[in-house]
């Protein structure tokens, strides 16, 4: 009596499957012509979890890609930010701190981003996992689905009607209680990949649903920043000629500089924005030398608050007290640190770092900015003097939105990364066509490990990530 129900209740799965393009319909298996078992499928290659989860990353990237190029910004809501910059206080210090602040959002919105992205590719993996499965069971399947169609078309036989409809109920109860449990397992185990495929299919929708309105809020951060950097661009130039023969001496002399070490210096005697700016560096540090240890500590107190003097001309305290507290400049995946390989058969003197497309780069540290522009095989460059005999070198960024010679804060946007890896001396050797920013911190011109300096949250092992 019960075997119509069962068969009657599979038959549910049977109809859903047969809709899935990975697994071959039952009445196409035809297996009441079939009495030999089917031949084994050929043992697929050993999969690396690695490799397929990269290789997704990279799929799931190009769709993001295309994805933030169909998405815009409407007509009402650049109108309500070009009003929000227009109703700033119009003052270097509020025009800075409201560029800090939206850098943080921005740096926040791509981390975000970046995290989804990897979500995303890890449930694709475990889609792609278990349509695979089913794929490779479609044989099986067909055979185990067919049966119970069979059973629910032809019945067996109702027990205490005829002798010898009584023996072929008994012969098929032996069959079947030998051969149901395996069909039952077989159809549990479907039932469980289809519904975990469609909750990987749901929980996929709605991140990407939650994607889209991330990346909406980053392109309309970005657009403000765009609007601030004008402002801040308007409050801080200077004699346009002046500047214009700075950067065309600038460019000379890192022509003819053979090392960093040579174009910091030439930098810092020749440029007079750099100098003087220096100078008054190096007056300011010596005036907090002579600070009491009341006076001092206060100081620290106001920069640890994070609201030190916006209009100061000097790093608010010693970089070397600064360990454990600085944010990496990008959001992404740190692909090399100093000490590793980097491809030449020498190590690598920083850190590189790959990215998103066009993620800001923000300054680490409080920082005279000595350089800003292209340096040999480096690519486009920023070298920030922070004092104590520190130098930080950022390089690999596509777009360069500060000066030499002029002071930058802790978190102030200072580039923007390109579209694809800047071919450079410090790229080598790397698999991966994401833009890199490479990073390297100097004390007295030699280089040094700047893992001490980043906060816990951003240090991390270095990772062949593409």
């Amino acid at each position: 009596m019960i075997l119509p129900a069962i068969a009657a209740g599979v038959g549910v799965a049977a109809i859903v499957v047969s809709a899935n393009p990975f697994i071959v319909r039952a009445q196409d298996a035809a297996p009441e012509t079939a009495q030999s078992a089917p031949q084994p499928a050929a043992e697929p290659p050993p999969s690396d979890p690695a490799a397929e989860l990269a290789a997704k990353r990279d799929q799931t990237r190009a769709e993001l890609e295309t994805l933030s190029k169909t998405i815009g910004l409407s007509t009402d809501k650049v109108s309500a930010l070009q009003q929000s910059i227009a109703d700033l206080e119009k003052s270097t210090e509020s025009i800075r701190q409201a560029l800090i602040d939206s850098a943080s959002r921005r740096k926040a919105l791509e981390k975000q981003i970046l995290e989804s992205e990897k979500k995303l590719a890890d449930l694709g993996v475990k889609e792609d996992g278990i349509r695979r499965s089913l794929h490779e069971r479609r044989g099986l399947l067909a055979e185990v689905l067919a049966a119970l169609q069979r059973m629910g078309r032809n019945p067996p036989p109702a027990l205490l009607v005829t002798p010898d409809d009584a023996l072929a109920s008994v012969r098929s109860a032996i069959l079947l209680g030998a051969v149901v449990p395996g069909i039952r397992k077989e159809t549990d185990k479907l039932a469980a990949d289809l519904a975990s495929l469609a909750a990987l299919q749901t929980a996929s929708a709605a991140e990407k649903a939650s994607l889209t309105g991330t990346m909406t809020d980053g392109i309309e951060e970005e657009r403000r920043m765009d609007l601030l950097l004008a402002e801040n661009d308007k409050l801080s130039r200077s004699n346009t000629a002046e500047l214009e023969a700075e950067k065309k001496r600038s460019e000379e002399l890192a022509g003819k500089a053979t090392s960093l070490e040579g174009l910091v210096a030439s930098m810092e005697s020749e440029i007079a924005s750099v100098r003087d700016a220096a100078a008054a560096a190096r007056q300011a540090e010596e005036n907090r030398k002579l600070l009491t240890d009341e006076q001092r500590a206060q100081a620290k107190a106001l920069a640890d608050s994070g609201v030190p003097d916006k209009n100061r001309i000097a790093p608010a305290y010693p970089f070397g007290e600064l360990k454990a507290k600085l944010e990496v400049p990008v959001t992404g995946d740190i692909l090399r640190q100093f000490g590793d390989a980097d491809g030449t058969g020498h190590e690598a003197m920083g850190m590189t770092v790959a990215t998103n497309p066009e993620t800001v780069v923000t300054a680490p540290a409080d920082g005279l900015v000595v350089f800003a522009g292209v340096f040999r095989s480096y690519g486009q460059m920023i070298i920030l003097d922070a004092g104590d005999g520190y130098h930080l070198v950022l390089s690999g960024m596509d777009t360069i939105n500060t000066r030499q010679g002029k002071f930058v804060f802790s978190g102030e946007p200072l580039a923007v990364m390109g579209a694809k890896r800047v071919a450079s001396a410090t790229a080598l050797a790397l698999e991966t066509n994401r833009p890199t920013l490479y990073i390297e911190f100097r004390k007295d011109g030699k280089p040094v490990d700047s893992r001490p300096w980043w906060t816990a949250k951003d240090t991390g092992k270095a990772r062949n990530d593409s």
